[in-house]
């Protein structure tokens, strides 16, 4: 069986790569300590933000799908097969945002760009997957889990 990979790139990565490093001019040529201060905190987080969020990745591993923000790992999940009861493609809305979160009566949201996604129904509540792939993923789940794939919601 072909193990599922995939990952999503997001046009932000590259913003806060850009930002990082104008804020990197700014505290190389800024007279004042505080506003170089300032510019090299603003450079540190941009380039950690670019780091963590250009991507987001999805891995089959033998018994469990792996989530993972990057391309420096943090931040991510982890979807047991055998936990897995409903999978579902559908649409996140702007309540359900982009990154990590929890939302009462929504679940858990890993999302890195754009309103597509997958819901996971698992033993342990709901998850959504927001993915470009929606439809390979959805399947992916649906096969490794035996749970039925449902409709678009």
């Amino acid at each position: 069986m072909p193990r599922y990979s995939h990952t999503q790139s997001s046009p932000l990565g590259p913003v806060f790569a850009v930002a990082s490093a104008a804020c990197l001019g700014g505290w190389a040529f800024a007279g004042e300590p505080v506003v170089r201060a300032i510019c090299l905190t603003m450079a540190v987080v941009g380039g950690l933000f670019a780091a963590m969020f250009a991507q987001l990745r999805f891995e089959e591993r033998d018994d469990h799908l792996r989530v993972r923000f990057g391309p420096l790992p943090w931040g991510g999940t982890r979807v047991p097969y055998a936990r897995v009861r409903a999978v579902r493609r559908a649409r996140s809305t702007v309540l359900d945002g982009w990154g990590i979160h929890w939302f009462p009566g929504r679940g858990w949201t890993f999302n890195l760009w754009g309103f597509d996604c997958v819901e996971v129904t698992t033993d342990d509540g709901l998850v959504r997957l927001g993915t470009d792939d929606a439809d390979g993923l959805a399947r992916h789940l649906g096969e490794r889990s035996g749970a039925v794939v449902g409709a678009h919601g």
